[in-house]
């Protein structure tokens, strides 16, 4: 196994190589006058002229149909923080090439030198018009939570992928695990380490908290902590996404610290930092424990203490050990079948049907097999199609 300093190098390398990852591709060629007639003036005129009349017709004529902006203030980069804009470029580009060699979406990085949340919102919306859906992508919280709730009147798809293409994977992941150790998902006690934007999407689609679905039923309790304990009703300077987890989580009010949440919990959910989890911790939670440990590059725990610990499952968000909750799961198949359908939302019950279908691509779920892998060509034609009968369900 390569040494992380050892895949920084070449990294490196690679960027200097090519000057970044992507570049822009014409989808015509221009061989004489007649092509750039056609192409630009004087009869590029004619979608300018459909397009005033109708807008809708940007997606027939323009590229908008099949491209999505990255939106990014570099305030929460991957494991690095608040990098600002100028150094969150290179995962932006990343997360460019996943669009178009999943879903084969054309997706352009937007870093913004603001970190306002209202700038950035005005600036989201001035530069709509040539999306056919948004990427928002490692923006802290909770500002995160007001510019994605801001921008669902744009009238295409809105999605900030930190939030909820974590959750979206790793109920997936759930719901088979559930599977293969026969535990019933409404009768889990879960945990969930980390309050930020992925834990509060989680905790909210654990507790089914707007979702319209009559088969799946929320778990029976989940405890939040945060780096200071237990989110109870006797904590003050709970910011207010904190405070309203309160009206359903922690129904006990209990105190304390993480081992203290943890005593006869059936599920750990790591959205936090390295080492967090002892294995004593594990020892303590009921028989045939769960383990989500997806804080990255170090886990909160590593997996073979946590096997050593009891766990029965473990997951994390590393691609060098069985059981990866990765993003790329999610996010290309989402966007394909909004962008497909013409979606002008992604809703919670899209979110949940994407689980499903996540979850559908292991047909037989083993313990070091409850998620599939990034590269199951499948996953995005499930999700996809997931994304697409609830939109066509809707509108019948």
């Amino acid at each position: 196994m390569k040494s992380i300093e050892d895949i920084y190098q070449q990294s490196l390398q690679l960027h200097a190589k090519h000057k970044g990852k992507i570049s822009i591709v014409s989808k015509i060629a221009l061989r004489d006058a007649e092509d750039l007639s056609l192409a630009y003036s004087p009869g590029v005129a004619a979608p300018c002229l459909a397009i005033q009349k109708d807008p809708h017709l940007a997606r027939k004529y323009t590229i908008k149909n099949n491209t999505v902006g990255i939106i990014s203030d570099g305030s929460a980069v991957l494991g690095l923080g608040n990098i600002g804009a100028d150094a969150a470029i290179p995962v932006m580009e990343g997360k460019a090439i996943l669009f178009k060699e999943f879903a084969g979406l054309d997706a352009f990085p937007i870093c913004i030198k603001t970190q306002d949340t209202h700038k950035i919102i005005e600036l989201v919306r001035n530069i709509a018009p040539v999306f056919g859906g948004i990427n928002l992508e490692d923006i802290s919280a909770p500002k995160c939570f007001e510019i994605e709730q801001s921008l669902q009147d744009l009238g295409i798809p809105v999605f900030h992928d930190d939030q909820h293409g974590t959750a979206i994977v790793l109920i997936a992941a759930l719901l088979n695990s559930c599977k293969v150790l026969d535990k019933k998902f409404e009768d889990l006690k879960v945990v969930v380490n980390g309050s930020g934007a992925a834990g509060i999407s989680i905790i909210k689609m654990l507790k089914k908290i707007d979702i319209n679905h009559d088969s799946y039923l929320p778990v029976r309790e989940v405890i939040a902590c945060d780096s200071i304990g237990i989110i109870s009703k006797g904590r003050k300077a709970l910011n207010p996404e904190k405070t309203q987890l309160l009206a359903y989580t922690n129904t006990e009010n209990i105190a304390g610290t993480l081992s203290d949440a943890l005593h006869g919990a059936d599920v750990f959910i790591g959205v936090s930092k390295a080492d967090v989890l002892r294995m004593n911790d594990i020892k303590s939670m009921n028989a045939k424990p769960i383990i989500f440990a997806l804080a990255n590059p170090t886990p909160e725990i590593m997996p073979d203490l946590a096997l050593k610990a009891g766990a029965a499952i473990v997951c994390t968000g590393r691609s060098d050990f069985p059981n990866q909750v990765n993003n790329v799961l999610a996010f290309p198949g989402i966007f394909k079948g909004a962008l497909t359908a013409g979606a002008t939302q992604i809703t919670n019950e899209m979110k949940l049907a994407a689980s499903y279908a996540i979850a559908s691509c292991v047909s037989v779920p083993k313990v070091d097999c409850v998620i599939p892998s990034p590269f199951d060509k499948n996953v995005v034609e499930k999700v996809s199609q997931a994304i697409i009968d609830i939109c066509q369900n809707k509108t019948n």
